[in-house]
Formats: C-alpha cells, structure tokens, sequence
C-alpha cells in the first residue's frame, strides 16, 4: 500500500508537467485565477522530497516500531499462556504432592496405632506372665508355709501326745520310747 502512494506521489509531478504544457495552450479556470504552473510544479516537488524525508524518517520507523510492539504483544501473551499452563501444571502437582503427603500421614498414624496396640497387648500380656508368676510363687509359698505349720503343728501335736501320755500312764518314758510314739503319732497324723 505504502509502496503504491510513493508511485502515485513520483508520478504526480510527470502529470502536473504535462498538463502545464496542455493548458498553456488554452486559458483555463487555473490562470483566470492566477495560479502559475511553475509554483504549483516547485510546490510538488517540495511535497514530493517532504514526503519521502517524511516516509523514511518518520513513517518507516514508526511502522517498524508498530511491528516490533505487535510482536512484543504477541511474546508477552504467548509468554502469559505458558505461564498460565505451568500455574495448573504446579497446582496439579501441588494437589497430588498433597494427596500424597496425606497418604503418607495415614499410613504413619495407622503405623502408629498398630504400634502403640501391639505395645499395650504386650505390655498387658507381660503383665498377665508377671502377675502368673507372683500368683505361682505366692502358691508355692503358702504351700511350703502350709507345709511347714503342718510339720510343726504334727510335731507339737506329737509331742503333746507323748506328754499327756506320760501323764496319763504317770510313768517316765525314756528317750526311745518318746521317739516311738512321736513316730506312730505322725505316721497317724499323716495318714489324715
């Protein structure tokens, strides 16, 4: 377009010429009102070297400078779209990480419920072993203690036996005698 106007504006004086030299021969409207071609031709020309210092100085830049800010534009939205992209690429990847850490967080707490549960039936039945323990070895305690308050209790008993059977045959007994009956008495006491 521009390279069409600059044709028409280098053609435009050749056309002024040329009509100049028509209407030299005929008075026209232009002369009745005392235009004269030589200005009108130098008044072209100027306007022709006005526009092509105007083109290349002015115009030419500034559409460079247009071009160059449209492309700018484009980058600047073409650079906002992949940005766009990236934000839901790292908010999908935030989403999952956090789906993930959740997860995991489940996994540790149910890790720990289990743990602390195993814990306690161990401690409980730890517990239950030593309380069995106690529980066996108080047995075996009183058994001995029962045991032994029977020896003795069968021995005192023996011994009251041998006394009062003195007494009663008002006789002394020796020694072996004493040790006799002692031994019928418990044999006796046994049997009970």
């Amino acid at each position: 377009m521009l390279h069409s106007l600059f044709l028409a504006v280098v053609e435009a004086p050749a056309v002024a010429v040329h009509a100049a030299h028509a209407a030299a021969a005929e008075p026209n409207i232009l002369e009745r009102f005392g235009v004269e071609w030589k200005y009108v031709v130098v008044q072209i020309i100027s306007f022709i070297i006005l526009f092509g210092v105007l083109y290349w100085r002015a115009i030419k830049p500034t559409i460079a400078a247009m071009d160059e800010r449209t492309h700018k534009i484009d980058a600047g939205l073409k650079y906002a779209e992949e940005m766009k992209a990236q934000l839901a690429s790292t908010q999908q990847q935030t989403e999952a990480a956090l789906k993930d850490a959740q997860h995991k967080a489940q996994a540790i707490v149910a890790e720990a419920q289990k743990t602390s549960k195993e814990f306690a039936d161990k401690q409980q039945k730890e517990a239950i072993e030593r309380a069995a323990a106690l529980l066996s070895k108080a047995q075996e305690a009183i058994e001995l203690e029962k045991k032994k308050m029977l020896a003795e209790a069968r021995t005192e008993i023996a011994r009251l036996v041998v006394a009062t059977t003195e007494r009663v045959l008002a006789k002394k007994l020796t020694d072996a005698d004493r040790a006799g009956y002692n031994e019928s008495a418990a044999r006796e006491l046994a049997g009970v």
